[in-house]
């Protein structure tokens, strides 16, 4: 090896980091939003509101176990994205879309809260796709 050669890995960005830990985080709550969302839905039918002639017309229980498994994905996904691995980011950058998708069939049922939904789905993604974030060089979890 020359001198100029290094074995060392480059620093990873205070960035990078923050980016991790917010997607992170907000993965986390989203997944807690939607599991509550998907409880209130299967308890409590009469909390939505019915439009008629939806496309996508299900029953508001289906609604409720799609939201409540989708937010306990979202949780771990969460969780598992602070061990640095590459894999959880694809799994957490998936189930957002998910989660924006889900929302978005959901409008006509609770129409504001699944506009706040899809936006902080997609803040999760934009911090997920920024430059470093997914197979950043780092092989430590993050402090």
């Amino acid at each position: 090896m020359t001198q100029y050669e290094s074995t060392r890995q480059p620093a990873t960005s205070g960035w990078v980091i923050g980016g991790i830990t917010f997607a992170g985080t907000m993965l986390i709550l989203i997944g807690m939003f939607e599991a509550i969302d998907g409880l209130v839905a299967i308890f409590n039918d009469n909390f939505f509101l019915v439009t008629q002639n939806y496309t996508f017309d299900l029953d508001v229980t289906a609604w409720g176990w799609i939201h409540l498994l989708l937010g306990i994905g979202l949780m771990i996904a969460g969780w598992s994205i602070f061990s640095g691995k590459t894999w959880a980011a694809v799994v957490a950058l998936t189930l957002a879309m998910l989660s924006a998708l889900a929302n978005f069939f959901f409008i006509p049922y609770y129409p504001l809260w699944s506009l706040v939904m899809i936006a902080l789905a997609c803040w999760v993604i934009w911090a997920l796709t920024r430059p470093g974030v997914v197979g950043s060089s780092r092989s430590e979890p993050l402090p």
